[in-house]
C-alpha cells in the first residue's frame, strides 16, 4: 500500500515537473498571454520599430523646443526689459518654454551660480530682506529662510511679482540683499542696477552672477573693471569678485552709506548677449 502511495506521488511529481513555464496561461478576458519567447520575429521587429519610431520623436520634439528657447533667449538679450515685459503679456506660455530651455542649459554646467548665492544667504542673516531680479522658478525663496521678493517678467506664482525690472513695486530703502543672477539680459541692464540701488539700504548688498563670456574682452565682452567701475559711481563699492568658475563670474558690492550729491552720466560698457548657434 505505502508503495502505491510512493508510486502516485511520483507520477504527479512528473506531471507538475513537465508543465512548460512559457506554455499559454488563460486570462480572465478567454485570451493567452504568451510570453517573449513565443514572439514571432516579425512581432519583435514590430516593437522595434515602435520604439524607433518614439525616440526619433523625441528628438524632433527636443529640437524644436530647443529653437524656441534659442529663438527666446536671442530676444530677451536684444530688446529692453519693457519690451520683454509686453512680449510676455501677449505670449505668457512662452515664458514657460523659455524656463524649460533654460534649465536644460543649466543642467551641463558642472555648478550653478543660484546654488553659491544660496549657500552665501545661508552663512549670513535670515532676517536679511532679498530681492531675487529675474526669479525664474522662484527656486532662492524657496532655498532661504530669508524673507524673498521674487521678481520676474511673469508670475506663474502666487509668490512671484510680475514687473519690468527696471520699475518694482518695492518700496525705496527696504531691502538688504539684491541679487542678479544671469538675469541682466536686456539692453537697458543699467537701469535694472539703477532700480537695485533705489530699494536697497544704505549698506545693503548687490550680488551678481553673470555668464563669463559676457565679461570677456578677448571675445568681444565687456571689460569686467569698466563694468565695475560704473556700477561703483552709480553708489556701490566691491568688496570681492569671484572668476574662478569656468561658466560665470560673481561680484559682491555694497551700497555706499553716503550717496554722492552731485548727478554724473556713467559709462556703462555694452554686455556682449548670449546667442547659441542655430543648428
Amino acid at each position: 500500500m505505502k508503495e502505491q502511495n510512493r508510486s502516485r506521488k511520483r507520477k504527479r511529481g512528473k506531471v507538475h515537473k513537465n508543465s512548460s513555464p512559457s506554455s499559454s496561461t488563460p486570462t480572465g478576458d478567454g485570451h493567452s498571454k504568451l510570453s517573449g519567447v513565443n514572439q514571432s520575429p516579425a512581432s519583435k521587429n514590430a516593437i522595434s520599430k515602435t520604439k524607433k519610431a518614439s525616440s526619433f520623436l523625441d528628438k524632433m520634439k527636443a529640437r524644436l523646443s530647443g529653437g524656441h528657447f534659442r529663438m527666446l533667449n536671442e530676444k530677451l538679450y536684444t530688446c529692453s526689459g519693457d519690451e520683454a515685459l509686453n512680449y510676455f503679456k501677449e505670449n505668457p506660455d512662452l515664458f514657460n518654454v523659455y524656463h524649460a530651455g533654460y534649465q536644460e542649459q543649466m543642467l551641463h554646467w558642472p555648478e550653478q551660480p543660484v546654488n553659491i548665492i544660496t549657500k552665501w544667504l545661508k552663512d549670513h542673516s535670515p532676517s536679511l530682506v532679498v530681492a531675487d531680479f529675474g526669479c525664474g522658478d522662484g527656486r532662492l525663496a524657496r532655498s532661504v529662510k530669508n524673507e524673498v521678493w521674487s521678481l520676474d517678467l511673469v508670475a506663474n506664482d502666487p509668490s512671484v511679482i510680475a514687473c519690468d525690472m527696471s520699475n518694482t513695486p518695492l518700496l525705496s530703502l527696504s531691502v538688504d540683499v539684491a541679487v542678479f543672477c544671469l538675469s541682466l539680459m536686456g539692453t537697458d541692464y543699467p537701469s535694472y542696477i539703477q532700480e537695485a540701488h533705489r530699494v536697497l539700504k544704505p549698506r545693503g548688498w548687490l550680488l551678481i552672477a553673470e555668464v563669463k563670456s559676457r565679461l570677456d574682452p578677448n571675445t568681444g565682452g565687456a571689460d569686467p573693471n569698466k563694468f565695475l567701475k560704473a556700477i561703483c559711481e552709480l553708489g556701490f563699492t566691491t568688496e570681492s569678485k569671484d572668476f574662478s568658475n569656468k561658466m560665470f563670474a560673481l561680484f559682491y558690492l555694497k551700497k555706499k552709506e553716503k550717496q554722492n550729491s552731485v548727478d554724473k552720466e556713467i559709462n556703462w560698457p555694452e554686455l556682449k548677449p548670449c546667442i547659441y548657434k542655430r543648428r
